[in-house]
Order: C-alpha cells, then structure tokens, then sequence
C-alpha cells in the first residue's frame, strides 16, 4: 500500500511538472507572459531515495535528462492524465485547423491528444528554431536510453518525429504494479518462463561441467563491469551463448533455470514448434518476433530440443536447400546480435550446424551422472526426505549397480512417494526403489537384474 502511495505521489509531481512545462512552452511560443525564458528553467522535480515506487526506480535506474524525463511523461499522461495535454487540442483560429506544429496524431477510437515526438520537440522550442529541433532529433536518432533500453515502442524505423508516444508492456507494468513485466504465452512470443525451488548445490555434476557453467553464471554477474566500466565494448559483443549437449534428464533444463535464479532473470522456453515453419519466410519471421520482444530486457532464452532449429545443413541443390541456408544465416545474425544469453540444448552436440558451434562461447557436456554423482543424488532425493526401512546403506547399493539419469531417479522418487503416502508414513521401502528402478529401466528398454 506504502508504494501505491508513493507512486501516486510521484506521478503527481511529475504530471504537474509537465502541465507547467506545457503551459510555459505554450506561452513562450505564442509571446504570452511567462516568468521563464526556456521550459528547462522549470526544474525537473526531485526523486527521492526511499522512493520504492516502479516509476521512481526508472527514473533513477537510467538518469534520465530533461528531454527524455519529458517524453517519459508526456507517454505516461496518455495513460494516467490524459486532460493534462487537452492544451494540444486548441485551433489555429485564423484558418480553423489544429497547429501542426504542435505534432500528435489522429485517432477516432480514443478521445483526446495523442503525442507524437514532434510534440515533445515543439514543447522545447524546435518548431521554429531548427538548432533545437535538430539537437533533439540527435538525440532520439543516437542516444536516447528510451527507445534503446524498450521503455518506449518505437514503430519507425529509424524513428521519426512523427512517432507516436508508446510505453512499452515491461515498463507499463513496473510501473502501475512495480514488478517486472514477464510475458504471457503467445503466438508472437511462443515460450513459456521455467522456474525452480532447487538451489545451485542441488545440481549434481561432474567437476568439469560445473566449472564451466560457473563461468556462465560469473559472465551474468559481470557482463556489465566488463562491458561498460572496463570499455571492453569494443572488442567484446553483449551477448553470451551457450550449448547444453547430452541425454535427456541430466539437469540441462536445471541448469538453465538455476542461471536465471542466480541474477534474478526470467528463464524462457522457447516453443519450437510454434517457431519452425514449412513456409518459406515464416521461420525467420517468427523467430525475429521472438527475438524483438526479448531484446534488451536481460532474459534468457533456452532452446530445448535445439536440433530443430539449428540442425545440420548440407546440400543446395535445390530451392529448399538453399532457403534451409538462409535461414541458418538469419539465425546466426539473430543469435549473434541478441544482447542475453542463450542457451541450446541437444542430445548430441554434432547435430548442431558449425556455422553455430564456432559462435559459442562455451560447450558443456551433460554426462549421465557416474557412481559419485548417483549417491549424491539417491541421498539427496530420499534420505533426506524419507527414513528407508532397511537403511541408507542401500541407496550405495543401488548407486553402484544402476546407471541412471536425474530425470529417471525423480520418476522413482515419484513412484515411492505416492507408495509412502498411501502407507500413510514418511517411510519407503528397498522394495518399492527397485519397483521404479525397474519401470525406469522398461522405458529405456534396458536389461533389468
């Protein structure tokens, strides 16, 4: 409730911020009285430290200048106040049109002034000195953190003075609810955010694998001291990609997720399904859908399954071939320019194209887990959970004996679970482990004994 307050609170000001700004550009335009000689005289209110609110934590994040902190709200009003611009809606008597020169778009489905960039520009004096005008259109065209960071949804490309003022879904969320905005499953965004309970030292691996994946998460933690801080910009790229290669159930999707826990990302699956499509075009369509809405907001993407998208082509022999290969080359320029990590996962790591392989920054192998790993895992799934009847000794027994992925141990503890809680006891017997070990084994067609 404190920080709906604060919001409210920090909106307010700010509204109030730009009514007066509006007001002193109107008056300065059409030579009426005014105290000031430029609307940034009329100072840009304070933010305060103990201000929690989504808004107040955007504007301090980015340290936003006159110009943008005025765009920022001036799109935010269209939301929250939109009488605050009705001054935008007085007519040039003298021929009975709206001035052009105040920008602002026409749309007979919403009542009322819809901004344009034009409008921001008109407001700081550009409509008729063209050293401010051509200052602030710099400033969109190269530096503005508003289109660049996606706080804004830019429609033109480059942008144009006569682009609307759009807020983007992320941004309005944090701001009306101060959480980060994380996207629903759809058409456009076909992927599904994976999350876990598991902690970093619930993933058993071998050394080796563990290490690298350390250097994963040390990348996320860093990336921005590297980066930026250290100007390595220049020789480094953003991003960061990753191949997961081994048999189903070793902790490739664990992995994905626990990277994401460690820096407080959403982690998305992508669904390749709703991604590859027979039509030509449609694939690199879908997926630049995919990438456009992921761009610049820090999540990771996990391509499970991966030999779907990023398999082996060989042949151009014909029509189809040859698209096969554009599409890898489209792929390459999407998964190269993307600013976050992604990750591919397969069985087999010669299934993916070389033209990818030589892009990664690092390839990990997911071993079924050896007898070490096996009695870490049969320990940590059941006797720390459950009392065994004839002891945990056994779980050493079967360590040795059964090679067995994560993902098949859990199906077992499944198993013995729903027998304990139909037993009515916390309490799972030897009997009952080599029942689901054995059903595992059944699956995989593999020899029990």
């Amino acid at each position: 409730m404190e920080t709906i307050t604060q919001t409210q609170s920090t909106l307010q000001q700010d509204i109030a911020w730009l009514e007066t700004v509006i007001e002193t550009g109107l008056a300065l335009y059409f030579e009426n009285d005014t105290v000031f000689r430029s609307v940034k005289e009329v100072a840009m209110p304070l933010v305060e430290e103990n201000d929690t609110s989504g808004y107040a934590q955007l504007l301090r994040t980015y340290n936003l200048v006159f110009e943008e902190r005025l765009i920022l709200i001036m799109t935010l009003a269209r939301y929250i106040k939109p009488q605050s611009l009705d001054l935008f809606l007085l007519k040039n008597k003298s021929i009975d049109v709206n001035f052009s020169e105040f920008g602002g778009i026409k749309d007979e489905k919403q009542i009322g002034f819809l901004p344009t960039l034009e409008t921001v520009s008109f407001i700081l004096g550009g409509a008729d000195n063209l050293n401010i005008r051509m200052q602030f259109m710099h400033m969109i065209y190269d530096s503005s953190l508003l289109y660049k960071e996606g706080i804004l949804k830019a429609q033109n490309h480059p942008i144009l003075l006569n682009e609307p003022l759009v807020l983007s879904e992320e941004y309005l969320n944090l701001i009306i609810t101060h959480k980060k905005f994380v996207p629903k499953y759809n058409s456009k965004f076909p992927a599904e955010e994976i999350t876990t309970n598991l902690e970093w030292e619930d993933l058993v691996l071998e050394i080796s694998a563990k290490a690298q994946l350390g250097e994963v998460k040390q990348w996320l933690k860093h990336s921005n001291l590297i980066l930026d801080d250290w100007k390595l910009n220049k020789n480094l790229k953003p991003g960061y990609r990753v191949l997961f290669y081994g048999p189903p159930g070793t902790g490739k999707t664990l992995a994905a997720t626990l990277l994401g826990k460690s820096i407080d990302t959403p982690v998305f699956r992508i669904d390749l399904s709703m991604i590859v499509s027979k039509y030509i075009g449609e694939t690199e369509k879908n997926l630049g859908q995919l990438f456009d809405k992921a761009t610049s907001k820090g999540w990771i993407l996990f391509f499970d399954e991966a030999d779907a998208l990023f398999s082996k082509r060989t042949n151009t022999n014909s029509s189809n071939d040859r698209h096969a290969n554009q599409e890898v080359a489209y792929l390459l320029q999407r998964v190269e320019s993307f600013d976050g990590l992604v990750i591919l996962a397969t069985n087999l790591q010669t299934n993916i194209d070389e033209a990818f392989l030589r892009r990664f920054q690092n390839t990990i192998h997911f071993t079924k887990p050896k007898y070490r790993e096996r009695k870490i895992l049969w320990t940590k799934m059941f006797a720390n959970t459950f009392e065994i009847s004839e002891g945990e000794d056994v779980l050493d027994e079967i360590a040795k004996k059964y090679e067995m992925s994560g993902g098949e141990m859990i199906n077992v503890l499944r198993y013995c679970a729903i027998k304990a809680a139909e037993s009515g006891e916390k309490k799972i017997s030897y009997k009952n482990i080599m029942t689901g070990i054995k059903r595992e084994y059944q699956k995989s067609n593999k020899t029990f004994n």
